[in-house]
């Protein structure tokens, strides 16, 4: 099924590019047609070529409303995907041959035009199906010289290209005839080859793909384990060490009291570390998010009262400015704001005392722009792209704080993307960073 959904989505994306180039081909003809009665003056019937291009106009448009519907999830609807591909080669190769016949019949060199319905029917259709639009093709050319040929119908001769009307010149007929109906199939042979070997490269990748989903899967899973075993270690040895600090079990000296605390420290961060490591492993792992419609303004005002404090502890000026429009939106709250406070919590980390802080929230048409700016250390600029890879802490926000996970800043990416919204930094070094999110209002 899965297969069948996502071959049916390729056709899909296929044939609406193949609407889209259908418009240019329009507006190619209409031009060509204005070109060659005002311009150059040559004898052709405008009007019908013209009549051609409405022709196109109106199935083009009947096949966009077509395409563009929600897309079936079995296999028939991979049978009608297939049906409107045929039918669209089909009414474009008819269309082709009316304006061939309009326009100088064999004496037209755009007669091979018809090579790129070829391709294109290679790509899309199966290489039986490319094959049998090539002999629609050729049927479509040898009839209307045929026609011509006997005078069944009007043959509009292409003067001043050529020097007199050439239809019933037999050799040169059968040349033109035997050079494109080889050219027609040897084009849909290769180009169907070529299709051919992407198709299944592409397959090919995508089973990579799915391997190496399932073993990403495999090892969340075992870190998942793991860090949650060792988190409940680290709990219990913390839970031992904290009373004998503070003087449950005896009077301790100072040597061995500075000995304990550095352990109750440091099992203390192991702690920290191994929670973002847990958060964001079940994030990878957690196929479905519960949201719910929250108040945005309410949430900064929760982290307002989170962050002011610290920056008050540093004399850093702490500004926030929310548009009085915004109100409500869409999304996991505790994410979302763990997620603000993080980056936050880094903006006063990293700016000197008596620097600035800001967070601002300003309301689009359709979703909401977080931007949090500082004056601190800033970002190397080679760094840049790689500050929310996981574990990932910037050279000098190493050498000023040697504690650090290097997982909060991947962790806000996780939940700005699972929220399909965007996450991205500018920043120079010395000078400051300023962090946007953009969260869509409804998901």
């Amino acid at each position: 099924m899965e297969k069948i959904k996502s071959e049916n989505y390729l056709i899909n994306e296929r044939i609406r590019w193949f609407i889209k180039l259908r418009w240019l081909a329009i507006l190619g003809i209409v031009g060509a047609v204005y070109i060659a009665d005002k311009i150059i003056a040559i004898p052709l019937p405008a009007l019908r070529l013209y009549g051609v291009a409405v022709f196109l106009v109106i199935y083009n448009t009947f096949f966009s409303f077509l395409v563009f519907k929600p897309q079936a999830k079995t296999s028939k609807g991979l049978v009608w995907t297939n049906s409107i591909a045929h039918a669209q080669i089909a009414l474009d190769l008819l269309s082709l041959a009316f304006l061939i016949h309009f326009s100088g019949g064999i004496e037209n060199p755009f007669i091979f035009y018809f090579i790129f319905h070829m391709i294109i029917a290679s790509i899309l259709l199966s290489r039986r199906g490319a094959f049998l639009q090539a002999t629609y093709a050729i049927f479509l050319f040898l009839f209307l010289v045929f026609l011509e040929y006997q005078g069944y119908i009007a043959h509009y001769c292409l003067k001043p290209v050529v020097p007199y009307c050439l239809h019933k010149e037999t050799f040169y007929i059968f040349s033109v005839s035997v050079v494109f109906i080889s050219t027609l199939y040897i084009a849909v042979y290769m180009a169907s080859s070529i299709s051919k070997q992407l198709k299944e490269r592409e397959r090919n990748l995508e089973k990579a793909n799915k391997l190496l989903n399932e073993k990403d899967r495999i090892k969340s899973e075992y870190v998942l384990r793991v860090t949650h075993d060792i988190k409940e270690d680290l709990s219990t040895i913390q839970s031992c060490i904290e009373p004998v600090t503070e003087g449950i079990t005896g009077q301790l000296n100072e040597k061995q009291l500075n000995l304990l605390q550095r352990a109750k420290k440091r099992s203390k961060s192991l702690i920290f570390y191994v929670n973002a490591l847990l958060g964001i492993t079940k994030m990878k792992l957690d196929k479905k998010f519960k949201t719910e419609n929250f108040s945005f303004p309410q949430l900064i005002q929760d982290i307002t009262e989170n962050i002011t404090p610290r920056a008050r502890n540093k004399n850093i000026e702490f500004t926030v400015d929310v548009d009085s429009s915004i109100q409500r939106i869409e999304g996991v709250r505790v994410y979302i704001q763990e997620s603000i406070l993080n980056i936050l919590a880094n903006a006063i980390k990293y700016t000197p005392k008596g620097g600035k802080v800001s967070l601002k929230l300003t309301d689009k048409e359709n979703s909401f722009l977080i931007k949090i700016e500082d004056n601190g250390i800033g970002i190397p600029e080679d760094e840049l792209e790689y500050v929310f890879d996981e574990f990932y802490r910037a050279q000098n926000a190493r050498e000023q704080e040697k504690l650090g996970t290097g997982l909060g800043l991947a962790i806000a990416k996780q939940v700005i993307e699972r929220h399909k919204g965007k996450i991205w930094v500018e920043s120079k070094k010395g000078e400051g960073t300023i962090f946007y999110i953009e969260l869509p209002k409804q998901i």
